[in-house]
C-alpha cells in the first residue's frame, strides 16, 4: 500500500528523463505485476513473457531517453501498448511463417483455416491491410485491441476470450464488433484502399 507521498508515474518518468536511474526502478517494481500479467494472459507461456516482460522494459527505458514519451499521466497504459506490440510482433512473425505464399506480394496474416468460419465482412477488413496492422490495432481501445488479438492472432473462440477476460460471451462478440466498427472507420480515415470483394 503505497502512503500519500509516494510520487505518482509521471513525476518519476520526468525524474528519470532527468538522470535519476532509481525513478525507473521504482516504475517497473509498482508495474511489473500488471505488466507481467497482462503479457502472460495473452502468450500462455512463462518464458515467452518474460522475454516480452523484459522487452517491453527496454522499449520503455529507450523511447523515455529518446524523448518518444508524451502521454503525461498515463504510464501504465503507454507500457502496455508497449508489451501489446511487441506481442503482435511475437505472432506476426509466427505467423508470416506460416502464411508466405511464393509470391511475395501475395500473403495475409489471417490466411488460415481457423479463420474460415469469418464472415466476409470481417475478412474483408483483415485481409486487406497487411502492412498497417499493427498500426491500426493500436489505435483501438485496450479491449477492443486485446480481443482482436485473441481471436485473430492467437485463433481463440469468443467462448476463451470471455473467460480469459473474465466477461461474458456477448461482452466478448460486443467488443469484436466494435473494433471492427472501429477499424473500418481508422482505414477510412487513412484512406486506405481496399480492394472490393
Amino acid at each position: 500500500m503505497f502512503s500519500t507521498t509516494v510520487e505518482n508515474d509521471n513525476a518519476l518518468v520526468l525524474k528519470f528523463i532527468k538522470g535519476d536511474q532509481s525513478a525507473i526502478e521504482i516504475l517497473i517494481q509498482r508495474h511489473k505485476s500488471r505488466v507481467y500479467t497482462y503479457i502472460f494472459l495473452i502468450v500462455k507461456n512463462q518464458a515467452l513473457a518474460e522475454d516480452i516482460f523484459q522487452d517491453t522494459f527496454i522499449k520503455v527505458i529507450r523511447s523515455l531517453k529518446t524523448g518518444k514519451y508524451t502521454e503525461n499521466g498515463k504510464f501504465i497504459s503507454w507500457v502496455l501498448r508497449i508489451s501489446h506490440n511487441l506481442i503482435i510482433d511475437h505472432f506476426r512473425k509466427e505467423r508470416l511463417l506460416n502464411t508466405f505464399s511464393n509470391e511475395d506480394s501475395d500473403f495475409d496474416l489471417f490466411n488460415s483455416a481457423k479463420f474460415s468460419d469469418e464472415n466476409i465482412e470481417e475478412k474483408l477488413v483483415f485481409e486487406q491491410i497487411t502492412a498497417d496492422i499493427r498500426r491500426l490495432i493500436d489505435e483501438l481501445p485496450d479491449d477492443q485491441r486485446q480481443v482482436i488479438i485473441m481471436r485473430h492472432y492467437l485463433g481463440l473462440s469468443f467462448k476463451e476470450i470471455a473467460e480469459r477476460t473474465d466477461v461474458s460471451i456477448n461482452t466478448a462478440l460486443g467488443r469484436m464488433r466494435y473494433a471492427l466498427i472501429n477499424l473500418r472507420k481508422i482505414i477510412e480515415k487513412n484512406n486506405l484502399l481496399l480492394t472490393k470483394i
